[in-house]
């Protein structure tokens, strides 16, 4: 199932402004397989104008209880700093009881993630059911 998230009240009650605090609507499309959530991000480019939503929507799932997380990467197509900089910190408020992998990454993310050796930061798969089985 697809959902948009956000929090404000406008957005909420279905006008499609965007939330001032955070810059935007980021989708997402969510599932469970097991006791591992994947979570779909439905945008093709997590860059500074979006991260600051991204990066509350990524703490919220984890405020909601979900300690391993995948975050399934393939309908984006860039990715700066600045996303990266909210995968990290989604990455810290899961902690030590927590995972978070991503999959599905494009090449030129892939790239990027390489570029910055971030690739061995986090645990990259090449989908989603693949992740979902490391994990579990």
């Amino acid at each position: 199932m697809a959902h948009e998230r956000h929090f404000d009240t406008a957005i909420r009650h279905g006008t499609l402004t965007p939330d001032r605090k955070y810059g935007g609507v980021m989708r997402f499309e969510e599932r469970t397989v097991g006791k591992v959530f994947i979570v779909k991000v439905l945008e093709s480019r997590i860059a500074a104008e979006g991260t600051a939503r991204f990066k509350a929507d990524i703490i919220e799932f984890v405020n909601q209880g979900h300690r391993t997380l995948v975050l399934d990467l393939s309908d984006v197509t860039f990715i700066d700093s600045s996303g990266l900089g909210a995968l990290i910190a989604s990455l810290k408020v899961l902690g030590d009881d927590g995972e978070l992998a991503l999959c599905g990454a494009r090449e030129t993310v892939s790239n990027m993630f390489k570029l910055t050796r971030m690739n061995k930061v986090f645990r990259m798969f090449n989908n989603p059911e693949e992740a979902a089985a490391a994990l579990a």
